[in-house]
This record gives C-alpha cells, structure tokens and sequence, in this order.
C-alpha cells in the first residue's frame, strides 16, 4: 500500500524539486567509530550532539574531581579559571542547540550523573 503510494509520487514527479536531487548523497566517514556503536552515534549526531561537547563534558568533569583533591590555593585558583573557560565554551555550544544550561534541571540531572559515575 504505502509502496504503491510512493510510486505514484514518483510517477507524477512529485520528488523531482527535492533538496539535492540527482546529487550523491554525503555519507559520514564512521570507519573510526566500531560498528556496533554506529547506529548510537549516529543518533547522537543526528540529534545535534558533537564530539566537542563530549569531550568538553569530560575535561569539566576532570576539572572538578582535581579541584576536589587540591589543597593549593593558587592551584585550585587555576583549576576553577580553566573549568569557568570550559562551561563557557560548554553554554555556548548548547545555545547554539538551543539547550537552556542554567536551570536548576539542567544542574540537578548533571550532579546526578556525574555521582553516578563517581
């Protein structure tokens, strides 16, 4: 049913105007990433999370657990200047998302997660 449909859009030329039609598709090189993990992370991609943000993710979370651990101030001065360049960069990728960092929601889920790997 929904084959014959679709063969009759075509038919009547109804994807003739699409976006890049008649051009090769471009497909993502995920030779670095193993094959069973490519269906998730072409879900993450797809649904705008990059790599960027990952690894900004980790390197805040590894910040914070050497800030926990320091007791030089002039240290932990540095480590916090580094993790406020990191969130800044981190809020700024998730605005370009849309992706509201600042609530209480937001921070809640976060302090979650992070226990639970902790």
């Amino acid at each position: 049913m929904s084959e014959e449909k679709i063969r009759k859009a075509y038919e009547n030329g109804e994807f003739d105007n699409l976006p890049g039609y008649g051009k090769p598709l471009k497909l993502d090189d995920l030779s670095s990433v193993p094959e069973e993990l490519r269906m998730a992370y072409r879900l993450l991609k797809n649904a705008g999370y990059s790599p960027e943000e990952n690894q900004l993710k980790q390197e805040m979370m590894t910040i914070e657990d050497l800030m926990k651990s320091c007791d030089d101030l002039v240290e932990k001065e540095r480590l916090q200047k580094k993790l406020n360049e990191k969130i800044l960069r981190f809020n700024s990728l998730m605005s370009k998302r849309r992706v509201k960092t600042n609530s209480s929601v937001f921070k809640n889920y976060g302090s979650k997660i992070n226990s639970k790997f902790s």
